[in-house]
């Protein structure tokens, strides 16, 4: 048996609209095999380092807010080490009118559903353990329903491997922050926006990028 986490986050707004820029909701996965201490200790040093030079993070990481010299360092950090990245991405003006009448809860629940589907066959095999570590969704009023969101996937995911849920404050784990730099990456992409060269070193860790609803 080997144990899987999959540090997930989401990205774009949690609507239907899909205005220009904003084409898409999806989420993504940061997946690291087994016994990644020294990743994570990389991450908390990359963290306090930043808090050295006067850089205050009180709130972690975070790819949309953070300077481009704190992005070109968060970004170098993540290269080095042994991580892989996939996202799915819905695009929102083509969502099932099921899906746009059962509300947002529904579609970060089928964003995330998706995603597993594909993902967790991937990484990990029959008799594994696989932790889905997500990030809080800051939805007001929705907290509850995407925790009952990612446990009811988790367990459809389980049927020959154990998938354990944990919801966890962003600012609390490298893992899900490593997913946010990714995700940045991968939605401005895919919105058509220009990104920084200096984001181009993770390109190779980007193992896929799933758009069943067209692009």
């Amino acid at each position: 048996m080997v144990d899987h986490y999959l540090y997930l986050d989401e990205t774009g707004t949690l609507d239907f609209e899909g205005r220009p820029g904003e084409e898409y909701f999806g989420v993504g996965t940061a997946h690291f095999e087994g016994d990644h201490r020294d990743a994570i200790w990389e991450g908390h040093q990359l963290r306090v380092g930043l808090e050295a030079k006067g850089i205050k993070l009180p709130k972690g990481l975070h790819a949309k807010n953070d300077s481009h010299p704190t992005r070109g360092d968060v970004y170098a950090t993540i290269a080095a080490q042994q991580v892989r990245f996939d996202a799915t991405l819905l695009k929102k003006s083509a969502a099932y009118a099921n899906v746009r009448a059962a509300g947002k809860v529904r579609l970060y629940k089928m964003a995330i559903w998706l995603h597993l589907k594909y993902v967790i066959p991937r990484v990990s095999a029959t008799g594994d353990r696989i932790f889905v570590i997500a990030g809080h969704l800051q939805t007001s009023g929705h907290r509850d329903a995407i925790r009952h969101a990612v446990d009811d996937v988790c367990q459809q995911n389980a049927f020959d491997r154990t998938v354990v849920p944990c919801i966890w404050e962003a600012q609390s784990s490298w893992g899900i922050q490593a997913a946010d730099y990714a995700l940045w990456r991968i939605q401005r992409i895919a919105e058509g926006k220009t990104v920084p060269a200096y984001t181009d070193v993770i390109q190779g860790q980007i193992t896929s990028i799933f758009r069943p609803w067209g692009s």
